[in-house]
């Protein structure tokens, strides 16, 4: 069921759209934000509460790579693999990031504080290879910067 706070801010965005189903990224962003990833029934709930079929609902959210359909850690870590970061180092980071964390694309540490994803493109290709982590954008990346940054995520 949504929360109160999660319809609110669902209807809040609904002044911004003519049609209730345009609602549904919005929805699917504000439920995770809440939650941190989408369930099932929380699908369920966005498509009742939009009039929507679950189906629907389900698609949009499976095609978006940032609405996370299972539970994630604290803090998701997005590794870019466009071609100027493989030019730049790519793999070498990846290595890094899975032998640091222990895990590999797609995992969560036992501890619950990351997972790792790859990304299509971060946009910094000037900046390359570059990471993010949650919101913030971390880019010119070696394995020491890495480590150094990861350290303000608890």
């Amino acid at each position: 069921m949504l929360t109160v706070e999660e319809i609110s801010e669902i209807e809040a965005e609904g002044a911004h759209y003519p049609k209730r189903d345009a609602l549904c990224i919005d929805a699917l962003k504000i439920v995770q934000r809440h939650r941190g990833w989408v369930s099932d029934e929380s699908v369920r709930d966005i498509a009742e509460h939009l009039g929507m079929s679950a189906t629907d609902v389900d698609s949009v959210a499976t095609f978006y790579n940032l609405i996370f359909r299972k539970p994630v850690g604290r803090h998701v870590i997005m590794v870019c693999d466009s071609v100027s970061c493989w030019i730049m180092g790519h793999e070498r980071m990846r290595e890094h990031l899975h032998e640091r964390l222990g895990i590999k694309y797609g995992e969560t540490t036992r501890d619950d504080r990351f997972t790792l994803l790859p990304i299509v493109c971060l946009g910094c290709c000037d900046h390359a290879p570059a990471m993010m982590v949650d919101s913030d954008l971390h880019s010119d990346l070696d394995p020491q910067k890495i480590d150094a940054e990861l350290e303000r995520y608890k």
